[in-house]
């Protein structure tokens, strides 16, 4: 009896090492946070407003609020893997001028924030953008919209399941991070993700009309893996290709026509009115 509970503990053990190796490998290898830049908005000619917004776990994350006058709506802005906001402040610049106040958060242990990222913490720090936003800044939550690239795409589908938002951008995202490492390394990378990020199945509880955004040159997010998270998605969802576009230079090759297509899709679900 003793050598059987013993195997029973060993194995437990081993179980356990395994899975905790699994989760620090597959984390190791997708966020690659950088620290702040300091001044960074200034250096860039910008006005934007650094805010600190505490979670529901008390970590401490940073953001930049970039204000337009008199708007009623706002957009949170969900970047991606690498580097930090700083890096996304001409981006927020551009659709900021689209006539919507902008909230760019750092995710934990990116830019300025607190903590080390995990997926149910970037899941937190999303959840505490948008508090911020209906709650501190007193935008109405059927007033705001959810712009997510790449993995902020899958962040985004968690935040916006089951809420009244006024919409939800998603450009060169993904169905399950398992899916994306299956198409990288072998099917034995869908071991290593686990059940991590599982868009494919959150995003039928997105209740807000969807726009996605997808280059179809894309070589770290395929484009048939963003084509098969729209086919999963509930109306009403419009597919945009961005013809010649790899992963990170969506922006300067979709250009003028990309930004009015955003502009537009504002425009349709929350409407500019005046305060």
């Amino acid at each position: 009896m003793r050598r059987v509970l013993l195997a029973l503990l060993v194995g437990i053990a081993i179980l356990a090492a395994g899975v905790g190796m699994r989760r620090s490998l597959t984390e190791t290898m997708l966020y690659h946070p950088m620290p702040g830049i300091a001044d960074a908005p200034e250096r860039l000619g910008l006005d934007a407003d650094e805010v600190y917004l505490v979670t529901e776990d008390g970590v401490r994350v940073h953001a930049y609020h970039l204000r337009t006058d008199g708007s009623t709506r706002a957009l949170l802005f969900l970047h991606g893997n690498a580097g930090n906001a700083a890096h996304r402040l001409p981006n927020a610049e551009e659709l900021r001028r689209l006539g919507i106040d902008v909230l760019l958060i750092d995710y934990r242990g990116y830019g300025y924030s607190e903590g080390s990222p995990s997926e149910n913490g970037l899941y937190a720090d999303a959840r505490a953008g948008l508090d911020h936003l209906t709650g501190t800044l007193g935008f109405e939550e059927q007033r705001v919209v959810l712009f997510g690239r790449s993995l902020g795409g899958a962040v985004a589908i968690d935040l916006a399941q089951d809420r009244n938002l006024a919409g939800v951008i998603l450009e060169s995202t993904f169905s399950s991070l398992a899916d994306v490492g299956a198409r990288h390394f072998t099917p034995l990378a869908r071991y290593f993700a686990g059940r991590s990020y599982l868009s494919e199945e959150k995003i039928d509880r997105v209740r807000a009309p969807l726009l996605f955004f997808h280059g179809d040159r894309d070589d770290i997010v395929p484009f048939e893996l963003g084509q098969r998270l729209f086919a999963a998605a509930p109306e009403p969802k419009t597919f945009e290709t961005l013809s010649g576009a790899g992963h990170n230079d969506t922006v300067q090759v979709g250009g003028a026509p990309y930004f009015a297509r955003i502009g537009a899709f504002l425009d349709a679900v929350a409407p500019t009115s005046s305060r």
